[in-house]
């Protein structure tokens, strides 16, 4: 009978400190979700008090809706509104896109050169880093989607401290920077002096912007965005981490001052599943380096592009593509036939990829 009630006792022990560590994980888990949405809602901005244009009378652009399962595309701005007056709009200093496909979860990332020239709808032809100043966040997505042959549904605007405050609350990002890198830039008190070593090495905020900002080398411009999507890259994988996931509620906390967007909160936590669930099957120059052209316009030089149906069918093929998967190997050759399971290298069945990439033309 003793027997029998010790028994009783343990199970029921454990099964209360069952209960104690399921009540915990519970609220844990509500107070988690209630921060993280308080610390969403905090980013909706009514239309009304985004920062406005500088041209108030320019006609609406309007911004097309995702609905959740085609393909989704973010502007991803950085810009630099150092003195700059209340109430003025920062040209964009980094232009990035960012592609989702909700049925493969493959991400492809774009970085646009900032002084691309472009048709602006309304206002001629100029640098796509204007389309902001002339007409704010929905002409600038508009522009950028018409040159990539994209609907961009969303746009999410930082500026450096912003950037920096990401980078800091993550506890910074391990990153392999390929060279020294030295600039003395004399505006703000030299607040934002470039000068990093070469090496393998933790990159706090301050030292994270300094190594995305670098272009006076050779390839200037060019060189700079394929940095900037390698990083993001890079800062894209911590992201997705289970320590930061939990973290999350003070990540979005640490750089709300400093961001604007027109994300809702709903459509926040989707994005924020997709992106978890996501990997990123490329990154690429917009526009390519094959497809671009010299041009002068009142004696300056701007990136033309030479052909611009051919670099929509350039954004297309790479939406396609996934860079993680390596190539085959050569038809005919050994690993060839021991791939398809034949003593002959023949294939026995065909396959092609048919992923729900669509076509670059407005997904």
């Amino acid at each position: 009978m003793r027997k029998q009630s010790n028994k009783k006792k343990k199970w029921k022990w454990f099964f209360i400190s069952l209960s104690v560590v399921l009540g915990a994980a519970l609220a844990f888990a509500i107070y988690w979700s209630v921060g993280v949405y308080n610390a969403l809602d905090n980013f909706s901005e009514p239309e009304e008090t985004a920062p406005a244009a500088d041209n108030p009378e320019a006609t609406p652009v309007p911004i097309p809706e995702w609905e959740g399962t085609e393909r989704v595309n973010i502007l991803l701005l950085g810009g630099d509104a150092r003195g700059l007056d209340e109430g003025q709009t920062a040209r964009s200093d980094s232009i990035l896109v960012a592609s989702f496909d909700p049925v493969t979860k493959k991400a492809h990332l774009f970085s646009v050169l900032r002084d691309t020239y472009v048709d602006i709808e309304g206002h001629g032809r100029g640098r796509i880093n204007s389309a902001l100043t002339l007409g704010g966040y929905p002409l600038a997505m508009k522009t950028v989607g018409d040159l990539l042959g994209l609907d961009i549904q969303y746009y999410v605007y930082t500026d450096f401290e912003g950037f920096k405050a990401l980078i800091d609350t993550i506890g910074g990002i391990y990153f392999d920077v390929e060279k020294d890198m030295h600039y003395t830039d004399n505006a703000d008190g030299n607040r934002y002096d470039i000068d990093l070593e070469k090496g393998y090495q933790l990159l706090d905020g301050d030292k994270a912007l300094q190594y995305v900002r670098f272009r006076h080398d050779a390839m200037s411009d060019f060189t700079r965005t394929e940095r900037q999507r390698n990083f993001l890259q890079a800062v894209a994988k911590e992201l997705q981490s289970t320590w930061n996931i939990i973290r999350m509620k003070k990540i979005l906390e640490s750089v709300e001052p400093y961001v604007d967007m027109n994300i809702s909160v709903n459509d926040m936590l989707k994005l924020g599943q997709l992106g978890v669930k996501s990997h990123v099957a490329g990154t690429t120059q917009i526009p390519p380096m094959e497809l671009i052209s010299d041009e002068k316009v009142s004696g300056a030089s701007v990136i033309a592009i030479s052909d611009e149906e051919e670099l929509k069918a350039y954004v297309e093929l790479t939406l396609q593509q996934d860079d993680t998967i390596p190539d085959p190997p050569p038809s005919g050759s050994p690993e060839d036939g021991a791939a398809s399971g034949t003593e002959d290298g023949e294939s026995t069945s065909a396959s092609s990829d048919s992923s729900s990439s669509g076509g670059a033309s407005r997904q």
